[in-house]
């Protein structure tokens, strides 16, 4: 008995028929894509992820493979921010930068016919910019050597901040990282010969190009001190008698709140000394004649003088 074949396929059961073999063999292609390597997961990423606020930024979305025809897709955490169609070269994405709700998380998405890679999410950070550092040298100077402590300290900017002291132009230290703000300090000992070295720091975080330098410090050429002594050395002073400098102000407000304590201490007192006035009592005098056995003779006996009693 001969079989009798089914009816054949209507255009509608052959189209999906064929869409479902096509998506079927997409599928595997773009697993095959995958697993191959043919067409990696994107990168997002941007020169820097430390900017200050108001900043305007690029953002970066990349794929490694430079034949593909590819769409890019641009997110903001789930807001969908821009699709750009590029081949080979990534896609740029500029932004500003006003509030916290711009640093991110930032991801990108990248499509090739119906196959979908997404990057790593990337954020950026607020931070403030280092303001001018101050830069302080102490000397312990013996007949042969001056002993140098550095210190340097930058009162604004966001932490850490890392700090590289120089003599001229050269680095003689490496870069000292502080977490608190407290000055970075750096010690060496110098031979005295005579010349006038010049000291300053860095002070630098992570915002890049925004590096501060300190005012250049000159050390005197001679024992501005006197050996074995210990000086206290500011920028732009090239001897220890500065110092001196620095303590008058002191000694004379001192002085001042002395001479004011005793003014109100002794005033007080002259005042109750003063204010009980002395009063003067006069009076009239009256003469009495004496009695004539009375007389007291004088000047050789002579009684050529009548006294008398003064009655007050």
């Amino acid at each position: 008995m001969w079989c009798h074949l089914n009816k054949p396929f209507s255009m509608q059961q052959f189209v999906g028929i064929f869409s479902l073999l096509t998506s079927q063999t997409a599928a595997l292609d773009c697993e095959t894509m995958k697993k191959t390597n043919e067409f990696p997961s994107p990168k997002v990423y941007s020169e820097t992820d430390v900017i200050m606020k108001g900043q305007n930024v690029s953002l970066f979305c990349s794929n490694r493979n430079k034949s593909l025809q590819i769409t890019y897709v641009m997110f903001r955490g789930m807001k969908h921010l821009g699709t750009w169609d590029g081949k080979g070269e990534p896609m740029i994405f500029n932004l500003r930068i006003s509030e916290a709700g711009d640093l991110g998380p930032y991801k990108c998405k990248t499509q090739v016919s119906n196959c979908s890679r997404y990057s790593q999410e990337f954020s950026f950070t607020f931070a403030n910019p280092v303001t001018t550092p101050v830069l302080n040298i102490s000397a312990f100077q013996t007949e042969t050597a001056r002993y140098i402590t550095l210190r340097c300290i930058s009162y604004n900017g966001s932490l850490p901040i890392n700090y590289t002291f120089f003599e001229k132009d050269i680095a003689i230290s490496p870069a000292i990282s502080k977490n608190v703000r407290e000055p970075a300090e750096f010690n060496l000992t110098e031979r005295i010969i005579g010349e006038r070295e010049e000291y300053r720091c860095e002070a630098k975080n992570r915002l890049p190009n925004h590096a501060k330098y300190s005012q250049p410090f000159t050390m005197p050429s001679t024992a501005g001190c006197a050996v074995t002594s210990e000086c206290c050395l500011l920028p732009g002073r090239d001897s220890c008698p500065f110092c001196l400098q620095l303590l008058l102000p002191g000694l004379l407000l001192l002085l001042i709140v002395i001479i004011l304590m005793l003014a109100f201490w002794i005033l007080p007192k002259y005042k109750a000394r003063t204010g009980h006035s002395q009063e003067i009592h006069y009076a009239t005098p009256v003469f009495q004649e004496v009695a004539q056995g009375d007389h007291e003779a004088h000047n050789d006996c002579k009684t050529g003088y009548v006294y008398s009693e003064l009655v007050l």
